[in-house]
């Protein structure tokens, strides 16, 4: 897999805001990226990173991960939907708008030598 894309991701997800969540496609939209790549990266890389903050659309994650994800909720001020299965997200959404401004400041050191299509710009000298 790109490693720059990787951490493009990871960006990413380290700039959701304490007491906010985003899904998994939100941050897909922000990097470019579907969400399932979004999940694969985290699933491989997300353990230093605020992983709780991304989560399906619906702010569910599966019975094994949601155990570990309930405490950091509570600790950030994040409420449970009244099924237990996940997190409000409605409420607690990140603003994605401001999130992605950021994200894109935050990974401009990673994008210097990226075109705006995408491809990596080559430099003949």
């Amino acid at each position: 897999m790109d490693e720059r894309l990787d951490e493009l991701v990871l960006r990413a997800v380290e700039l959701v805001p304490r007491g906010r969540v985003v899904s998994y496609g939100d941050l897909g939209h922000v990097v470019g990226i579907g969400p399932r790549r979004v999940g694969s990266v985290l699933s491989r890389y997300g353990a230093g990173v605020a992983w709780w903050r991304v989560t399906n659309a619906a702010g569910d994650f599966p019975p094994d991960l949601l155990h570990e994800a309930v405490p950091h909720w509570l600790e950030e001020g994040i409420a449970l939907k009244p099924s237990g299965r996940g997190c409000r997200i409605v409420d607690h959404r990140a603003d994605l708008v401001e999130l992605e401004r950021r994200w894109r400041r935050a990974v401009a050191d990673l994008m210097a030598d990226v075109d705006p299509d995408g491809a990596e710009a080559t430099y003949d000298e």
